[in-house]
């Protein structure tokens, strides 16, 4: 990544800071090889507040577009992007409870002095992209896509008339 973005996790949840901006895809290297294309951008916004048991938090929201490469017809897929996270900073695991682990509405990290912000962006992205892309209708490469009103056994209507 080109520009850097660092935060004190700590400090920012506890100050209820604000962040926003627009991270370049083609910045983001971790994903060059699942793009067809590494034109645009991705808008962030990162909110800072205090969360239960008074630790910090971080709500990320990422909206945008990428240009996937569909496995099935190697063509391009646009993907929109829209993640809303929001992560808890605890100082060790022990901290946290059985409840707490089993919780999906946050995600724990530990307490980071300079948290790399675009770094985190691309690692949700990461997670969030489907295993395998594909197109709803697309067909493999150098089939030939079938017309949906044709039916399967209209050549046998046409050996019907010469038997």
């Amino acid at each position: 990544m080109s520009r850097r973005v660092l935060i004190d996790s700590l400090a920012f949840g506890f100050e209820g800071g604000s962040l926003q901006g627009e991270v370049p895809v083609v910045t983001l290297t971790r994903l060059a090889d699942l793009l067809v294309d590494s034109a645009g951008s991705l808008a962030y916004r990162l909110e800072g507040c205090v969360g239960s048991r008074d630790r910090s938090q971080l709500q990320l929201q990422v909206d945008g577009v990428l240009s996937l490469c569909c496995q099935r017809c190697l063509e391009s897929l646009p993907y929109a992007v829209q993640l809303r996270s929001l992560f808890e900073f605890v100082a060790n695991d022990s901290e946290l409870t059985q409840e707490e682990l089993e919780d999906d509405s946050r995600d724990f990290l530990p307490v980071e002095k300079e948290l790399d912000v675009l770094a985190l962006i691309e690692d949700e992205i990461l997670l969030a992209l489907p295993t395998v892309p594909r197109h709803d209708d697309c067909v493999l490469p150098g089939a030939v896509r079938e017309s949906p009103n044709e039916s399967p056994f209209s050549v046998l209507a046409g050996l019907k008339g010469r038997a």
